[in-house]
């Protein structure tokens, strides 16, 4: 699954190169864009009282985009038991050449206390199971 991003001015530092720190807020726009293509947008999740808290993020910069830039966000769910998942990421500039490979791992909490998908909400939990591993290799390119 694709999603794209414009570079924003504020986004970017004097000479026009990406802050390093909003290649996590996209990675932030690419899941809520993946949650809302599954048939289990973001703003659902969180009328039924669940989250998803981040409870790990690493990038790997491979180079730089700049102000005004199309980015490409390429995402895989990795792994999902039901209780936490793991989202991998490739950003790619408007010429395809690779900028950050990046993961994020998150659980599901409701009330404060971390729940099973598959017990507690198994409808929206068969949503996830059809991307599980879905264009893995390719957004590692």
């Amino acid at each position: 699954m694709t999603y794209q991003h414009k570079v924003q001015y504020y986004e970017t530092d004097m000479m026009k190169i990406t802050h390093h720190s909003n290649y996590v807020r996209w990675m932030e726009e690419m899941r809520v864009y993946f949650l809302e293509q599954i048939g289990a947008p973001m703003d659902m999740l969180e009328s039924m009282g669940i989250v998803s808290p981040v409870i790990e993020v690493s990038c790997e910069y491979k180079g730089m985009t700049h102000f005004g830039d199309v980015v490409s966000i390429t995402a895989c769910l990795a792994e999902f038991n039901g209780v936490k998942m793991q989202v991998y990421y490739a950003m790619h500039d408007q010429n395809g050449a690779l900028c950050c490979l990046a993961k994020s791992r998150h659980c599901f909490m409701k009330d404060g206390k971390i729940i099973n998908m598959k017990k507690k909400y198994p409808e929206i939990y068969e949503k996830f199971l059809p991307h599980i591993g879905e264009d893995l290799e390719e957004s590692q390119k």
